[in-house]
């Protein structure tokens, strides 16, 4: 039985490599609001990109005594087994699944997966993108980007407006007969825009 309507998963990385995962945040929603959150430094046993670094502030010494992706997954696995699992883009989803693979750990065992990108772009057409950040600014959400856990709560918050712009409850949007849902019951599916690199997810 699942605790919450969704979670929404967001990670920050140390470098180009998805599985270099150093920063997790955990947003959980119900009825259109956070309930409960969690988030954590990770050391990515990585160096860090320095582009990465000034994008989201944490560094070498940032994660300095921080656990390993071993020692967070229990927790991570403890909070989304069996939940509605929401990223905005398949970034996240990605390198959760890598981050398990490099550790040599089963993928956790989440449910479904919500597209928040892809779902605020059928719902909210009118923007001039579907970035966080465009996103926020158009709805007056204030927080600090590049942070894993504020990501999350802003995506949630994201999501949970276009559920209620479409007419949509999440128990519609979770009946709808796929694994991972980027669009509205009713919705013409959206083509991928471009091929993605094959992952074992």
């Amino acid at each position: 039985m699942r605790k919450f309507d969704f979670c929404v998963v967001d990670v920050e990385t140390a470098n180009y490599n998805r599985h270099s995962i150093c920063q997790i945040g955990v947003a959980c929603f119900r009825a259109g609001k956070m309930v409960h959150s969690w988030q954590s430094l990770v050391d990515p046993e990585e160096p860090f990109n320095g582009f990465n670094v000034q994008l989201h502030g944490i560094g070498l010494e940032t994660v300095e005594g921080a656990p390993n992706w071993a020692r967070v997954f229990p927790e991570v696995e403890q909070l989304l087994a069996g939940e509605a699992v929401a990223s905005h883009t398949d970034f996240d989803r990605a390198a959760l699944a890598l981050a398990c693979q490099k550790a040599q750990l089963e993928p956790v065992a989440y449910g479904k997966w919500l597209d928040t990108c892809r779902l605020a772009r059928a719902a909210f057409p009118e923007t001039p993108n579907h970035k966080l950040t465009t996103l926020a600014s158009c709805f007056s959400i204030h927080y600090k980007a590049h942070d894993a856990l504020e990501d999350a709560r802003v995506a949630g918050m994201v999501l949970a407006m276009a559920l209620e712009r479409r007419g949509v409850t999440v128990t519609e949007l979770l009946a709808m007969p796929v694994k991972h849902i980027g669009s509205f019951p009713g919705d013409k599916v959206e083509a991928p825009r471009r091929k993605a690199r094959a992952l074992q997810l």
